[in-house]
């Protein structure tokens, strides 16, 4: 127990990927699968930052001496994460112009009606 207080940021990770996951999997909706999508995005992030943090050291940032190798945090994690927001943003951009596509052509978001449809139409 005491290990879960003590890296809360990561239990909080993986709780909200698990709520993003179920959201994704359990509705039908587009638009409820597109925020599924970016709350395990979110969790993602919050773990990764979460690891690459190291209480006590500095941001890679030299403002008036180099204070040594030792007294900054990896910047790579930071970077990465950085790189995956813009992907993620881009991602739910393109999810969001493809579901606005599905509903001017179905008149509705919810994926089992459009499944229904298509296969109607392909018969």
């Amino acid at each position: 127990m005491d290990i879960i207080l003590t890296n809360y940021f990561e239990t909080g990770a993986v709780i909200l990927f698990g709520v993003g996951f179920a959201t994704l999997m359990l509705h039908r909706n587009l638009i409820k699968k597109i925020i599924g999508m970016n709350i395990m995005d979110t969790a993602i992030f919050l773990f990764f930052i979460a690891k690459g943090y190291i209480k006590g050291k500095d941001a890679p940032i030299i403002i008036n001496s180099f204070k040594g190798v030792d007294s900054y945090i990896n910047p790579i994690p930071s970077a990465l994460m950085l790189t995956g927001i813009v992907v993620a943003v881009t991602t739910t951009a393109f999810a969001l112009a493809l579901t606005i596509k599905l509903y001017n052509h179905y008149q509705t978001v919810d994926l089992e009606v459009i499944l229904r449809m298509r296969g109607e139409n392909n018969d």
